[in-house]
């Protein structure tokens, strides 16, 4: 069975929201707490960090075209999707 992805939206202390993909969300967002040097380099001394959003997605190809369009919505879309007021594209 194909390892199951997961796009998932952190949000910094200055209220920014990070994108990213995983298929552990758990492991990376303690990643992404800890700083370096595995955590990503734009979230680096911006905590405390919330995981604000995560869901599964299918797999690596799926889950990158996805990131992909997410990271291009504005903030609002954004927000909303953590609010649960929109869902996400079916068809990334």
């Amino acid at each position: 069975m194909a390892e199951q992805w997961h796009l998932y939206l952190v949000r910094t202390v200055a209220g920014s929201l990070y994108t990213g993909i995983t298929t552990d969300v758990p492991r990376r967002f303690s990643e992404h707490q800890a700083g370096a040097p595995k955590g990503a380099r734009s979230l680096r001394g911006k905590g405390p960090l919330t995981l604000e959003f995560h869901t599964q997605v299918g797999d690596r190809s799926q889950a990158s075209k996805l990131e992909w369009q997410v990271k291009r919505w504005p903030r609002t879309r954004k927000e909303a999707l953590v609010r649960g007021e929109i869902t996400l594209p079916c068809d990334a």
